[in-house]
């Protein structure tokens, strides 16, 4: 599925409707430079599963836990280290759990894409424009 969206707000909007199609135990992949918007996404779809607080990106924490039902978890990996020791960060627990788990910067996880249901690739095109492209990713995926 690809989708444009044109502002901020927009792709807010979109995380949202998107969001509510979520079930208990989705792993979402977030991929884009920069800028381009993992975190308004990110917030869409913690607001779609009614969580009221503010969303911010984990970047410095590498993990966000948002008390909801179900659990939201927000992983920010860009300041991972290569070939770090992803059983540390309890990666297991956030992919493998009951709750739905937000990743940024998946690229970090090398091949370790094991529980990950859903892929968001975000473009970003002049102006404000994205181009937003989701894959949902088959059952077989979730048990590499």
């Amino acid at each position: 599925m690809v989708t444009h969206t044109n502002s901020e707000e927009e792709t807010e909007q979109w995380a949202e409707s998107f969001g509510k199609m979520l079930s208990h135990g989705s792993v979402v992949a977030l991929y884009g430079t920069l800028g381009a918007g993992k975190t308004v996404i990110s917030r869409g779809i913690c607001k779609a599963l009614g969580y009221k607080g503010s969303i911010s990106s984990p970047t410095y924490t590498l993990v966000h836990e948002y008390p909801n039902d179900p659990p939201l978890y927000h992983l920010d990996l860009y300041r991972l280290a290569p070939h770090a020791d992803l059983q540390e960060i309890g990666l297991d627990h956030y992919v493998l759990g009951d709750g739905i788990t937000l990743i940024e910067w998946p690229e970090r996880l090398e091949k370790n894409t094991k529980g990950i249901t859903h892929r968001i690739c975000i473009q970003i095109l002049p102006g404000e424009t994205r181009e937003i492209t989701v894959e949902e990713l088959p059952h077989s995926f979730l048990q590499q």
